[in-house]
């Protein structure tokens, strides 16, 4: 049974309708990112709702949000260069090799989960000062973040080795993954928040009760019979010619969300400096609705990875344009679209998030200046994860650091000495960003995919 399990798996990657894989694969995994949209941004939903403290309270939580994010790059630097690599291997019928990417996977998440832990425990509080928490938000910042860090090796095995069960793919175990760690969180939230009166604390400990959970269920499914590739003990131990490519690989997804974390740093330090904090807030609120936009697109780019890794391991190069194509377009559809509504109804996003009149007025007006951009994420999301896919370390990781390095930060400095609203310079720094590095994202992979994919195997 399990020989024709794997047999089918991968005559189906290899040979089935690129459409009809990629709905399957990526209906789960969107399904999945649309729970864990709610997962991410539930907690901020009933804190911006406390009675009296909500406003302060959601600022305070989204001061912590740079940690979150940096917690959560460092399982993309294991999980997102290892997946592709692990997927590439069995296309090229090596599941042994495979195996072995997965163990030193799972032992490096490990190792990386007890630094992060020891380091956020130990300065907590400094670096939310450092990050923009100010005297009126850093006792809710530091509440939501002692708490919070204590499930970062939850946080590691959940996000980092369901990577591992989409790519082989069961997108479905994949998606159950996130839902039952979301589904529980959102049910213990209110319960720890109001009933128990624990505030921000209740917040933190309901998300990490439910991370421990998804974790529990993916180490389950991968040490279990239904597994093509499973966690061994022989493959744990460290081997530096199976764990370095796959850090090279997953440096691009590790700057995309770790800058992410420094860009939050850098706008919450200059919101603070320009407009206190209900601009910091008003962020707050926005950062969430970027990961209403966002998330989505993931699970879309999860479901297309592995057909793409497979079909560029197995040298199918007509298949992987043909998945390129049409992740790129439904991509791009759905970026437009939700541009839209962003740009004409940005209030009712908003009021999902706070109730209050003056942060209410300030981030509608900040919304649609930051957004505006929003259109664009289509084309650098497809292109960039496409290259990631195709095992492109340096190329993703170049463009990786153009948008956020090269770009969005030096603009957060330098746009506010143009305008007397100085707000206005800080914000509209992101779609100024969004659109010139779409463009080179673009070029650059049209450029490289008519090198290196109009080849024929015999070429090769």
């Amino acid at each position: 049974m399990k020989g024709r399990t794997k047999v089918k798996k991968e005559q189906d990657l290899g040979s089935d309708n690129i459409g009809k894989l990629m709905f399957t694969l990526a209906v789960p995994a969107i399904t999945a990112q649309l729970v864990n949209m709610l997962y991410n941004i539930v907690d901020r939903i009933y804190i911006g709702h406390i009675p009296e403290i909500g406003s302060a309270a959601l600022t305070g939580v989204g001061i912590c949000f740079p940690i979150i994010m940096l917690i959560m790059a460092f399982s993309s630097l294991v999980a997102m260069g290892g997946a592709p690599q692990a997927a590439i291997a069995m296309g090229q019928q090596n599941n042994e090799k495979a195996e072995r990417i997965l163990g030193n996977c799972f032992t490096s998440l490990l190792i990386v989960a007890a630094a992060l832990t020891a380091v956020f425990l130990i300065f907590g509080e400094p670096i939310l000062r450092a990050f923009g928490a100010s005297d009126n938000t850093i006792g809710y910042a530091n509440d939501y973040l002692q708490i919070y860090v204590i499930g970062t090796v939850f946080v590691q095995i959940a996000l980092g080795m369901n990577m591992f069960i989409t790519t082989q793919g069961f997108a479905k175990i994949s998606m159950l993954t996130v839902v039952i760690g979301a589904a529980l969180n959102i049910a213990l939230d209110p319960v720890f928040i109001f009933v128990f009166n624990m505030g921000v604390r209740g917040a933190a400990l309901a998300t990490i009760i439910s991370q421990g959970v998804s974790a529990a269920w993916v180490l389950k499914f991968l040490t279990g019979r239904k597994t093509t590739l499973r966690i061994r003990k022989r493959g744990m131990r460290i081997r530096p010619k199976i764990l370095l490519p796959v850090l090279a690989l997953g440096v691009s997804p590790f700057i995309m969300q770790s800058t992410e974390s420094l860009l939050s740093v850098v706008l919450n330090t200059s919101l603070l400096k320009y407009g206190g904090d209900i601009a910091v807030g008003a962020y707050t609120v926005i950062g969430s609705v970027m990961q209403i936009v966002n998330l989505p697109m993931q699970g879309l780019f999860q479901g297309a990875q592995p057909i793409t890794s497979f079909n560029y391991g197995a040298q199918n190069f007509d298949r992987v344009k043909k998945s390129v194509r049409l992740l790129t377009t439904t991509a791009v559809i759905y970026g437009t679209l939700f541009w839209l509504a962003l740009m004409l109804a940005p209030q009712v996003f908003v009021g999902m998030f706070t109730g209050d009149a003056e942060l209410t007025e300030m981030t509608v007006w900040a919304m649609r200046i930051f957004l505006a951009g929003v259109f664009a994420f289509g084309f650098q999301g497809a292109f960039q994860n496409s290259f990631l896919a195709l095992g492109q370390a340096k190329v993703s990781l170049l463009l990786a650091l153009l948008r956020k390095i090269v770009l969005l930060i030096p603009l957060i400095f330098v746009m506010p000495l143009f305008f007397e609203n100085k707000l206005f310079g800080v914000f509209i720094a992101e779609p100024i960003a969004d659109i010139t590095a779409a463009l080179v994202t673009t070029i650059s992979f049209l450029t490289w995919a008519r090198r290196n994919l109009n080849r024929t195997k015999t070429e090769i």
